[in-house]
């Protein structure tokens, strides 16, 4: 597998919609809603920079937003062809290296409460949860990830 992830662009559009939707379809039926990512305008995050792939096609996709003190994880989808092959973890050790490389101390994302999956992922990456909290249909588990100076957001932290 191309082990690049590069910055979407406007003809990957269609397959980060593919892609995200394979990873998170079968989520629907679980929390009865269909996933916020599901629902995204993957063209505007596309074109405001927020969306980075991996593969050749694209079997990877991360959605991250700036924020002054630190970055969002939005999305990440890896396409359930690939599952088990580490492209996840790769994914989320090039948000820990985007962060670092825009100057932000912290990475923060959240999941719902009923994909347990990640409540078991996310922890093994450094992650810790912060709260829980309610948002209209979705109840969100929130989770932070303090990035030390050394590669890999270690720092002490496991």
């Amino acid at each position: 597998m191309n082990d690049v992830i590069r910055l979407a662009n406007a003809d990957d559009v269609p397959r980060v919609k593919e892609v995200t939707d394979a990873a998170y379809h079968h989520y629907i039926e679980r929390i009865g809603v269909v996933p916020a990512p599901m629902e995204a305008d993957h063209a505007a995050d596309v074109a405001a920079g927020r969306v980075f792939v991996a593969g050749d096609p694209v079997v990877g996709v991360l959605v991250l937003v700036a924020e002054p003190d630190h970055l969002f994880l939005d999305s990440i989808s890896v396409h359930p062809d690939v599952r088990g092959t580490g492209l996840g973890g790769r994914l989320l050790r090039f948000v820990d290296e985007h962060a670092r490389a825009l100057g932000l101390p912290e990475v923060r994302l959240y999941t719902n409460a009923m994909m347990w999956e990640n409540q078991k992922i996310y922890p093994r990456y450094g992650y810790e949860l912060v709260e829980r909290r309610v948002q209209g249909p979705y109840d969100r588990l929130h989770y932070r990830k303090l990035l030390g100076s050394r590669p890999g957001g270690e720092a002490g932290r496991g």
